[in-house]
């Protein structure tokens, strides 16, 4: 699980431990890592430090990832799921496309979708060195799908490239028994989003534009991903599965 030290890859690396699974707390911030896999530890006391990993992964560098699928094998895990799921938005930088500083473009560019697609090369290398196949989820975004991306150019067209790498790698290795699918969580808040969530209008819009009328939580997301994890979806691939209350249907 990458972006595992907080938000939504937390909740759902929370939930794979509930759930009985040994689970990696992957996250570029070490300190971040080792508190959500100690907490989630403390929560689950069967858990034990075998089942809960912490490790530091940037996945904008292919050295760090490899590492960090090095270390597993190491251990003698086998690497069943994968959820790229870390990810920036680069509020304040990021705009309509004709304002996005070259710099925002390109770090936006090298952790969503450099490192998405590192985080998948190396997944699919360890599946089909263990020839079981496998899990692998990405997080995609509504900014991919509808107009909720006008402001947000770079982080809009990473999205995008997301679900199409998705696409792509689950045609490719079918046949490997290797299932890849997007899930789509709507306007979500964590701390991804705090300038939103902290200005009333703003969040009030956005609101205002999801039918059950809330916004997201990690929570919600969480049931997905158990699902798309598990062999309950074993006919499922190339998909994109959205959980947004709704948003992405206006």
């Amino acid at each position: 699980m990458t972006g595992a030290g907080s938000g939504i890859g937390r909740a759902i690396a929370d939930r794979f431990v509930a759930e009985g699974a040994t689970v990696v707390y992957a996250d570029r911030d070490a300190a971040a890592a080792t508190e959500a896999a100690a907490a989630a530890n403390a929560r689950d006391g069967a858990a034990g430090p075998t089942r809960v990993v912490a490790l530091t992964v940037d996945i904008a560098d292919e050295d760090s990832v490899a590492a960090g699928f090095a270390a597993l094998g190491a251990r003698g895990s086998t690497v069943d799921v994968v959820v790229a799921n870390a990810g920036v938005q680069l509020f304040g930088q990021d705009a309509p496309v004709a304002d996005v500083p070259l710099e925002a473009w390109q770090r936006t560019l090298a952790v969503n979708l450099t490192g998405t697609f590192l985080t998948v090369k190396h997944a699919v290398r360890a599946m089909l060195a263990s020839g079981r196949g496998g899990s692998i989820i990405a997080t995609g975004s509504p900014t991919a799908l509808n107009g909720e991306g006008a402001s947000f150019a770079a982080y809009s067209s990473t999205k995008g490239g997301i679900h199409a790498l998705v696409r792509s790698t689950a045609m490719a290795y079918a046949a490997d028994g290797i299932r890849v699918n997007t899930v789509v969580p709507g306007y979500t808040e964590t701390g991804l989003v705090a300038s939103i969530a902290q200005d009333a209008a703003a969040r009030a819009a956005i609101v205002s534009r999801v039918p059950l009328g809330r916004p997201g939580s990690p929570a919600d997301v969480t049931g997905i991903m158990v699902f798309l994890a598990s062999e309950e979806s074993a006919y499922a691939t190339g998909a994109e599965f959205r959980v947004d209350g709704g948003m992405t249907t206006l």
